[in-house]
């Protein structure tokens, strides 16, 4: 058994109004020093699987049908086995 987690974020120059707020309440709450706020969000998965590159293989075709458009997301695997 092994866990999957796939961070996916936006590309740099797409809009994150998520992140643009977040930055802003920080600044109206005396956080000025603050420079960039981003928004990204985790998918975890426990997935069966003979080993860590085929559990990597199949979660690397999972973010291209489904969990990411490769437009606007960037993302990162990462594979712990359990």
């Amino acid at each position: 058994m092994y866990e999957a987690k796939v961070k996916i974020g936006l590309k740099k120059g797409v809009s994150d109004p998520e992140g643009a707020n977040t930055l802003k309440a920080l600044h109206l709450l005396g956080f000025d020093t603050v420079k960039e706020a981003r928004t990204n969000r985790t998918v975890d998965l426990l997935i069966d699987g003979k080993n860590k590159d085929e559990v990597k293989k199949k979660v690397e075709e999972m973010c291209q049908r489904l969990l990411t458009n490769p437009v606007i997301h960037t993302y990162e695997i990462k594979i712990i086995e359990k």
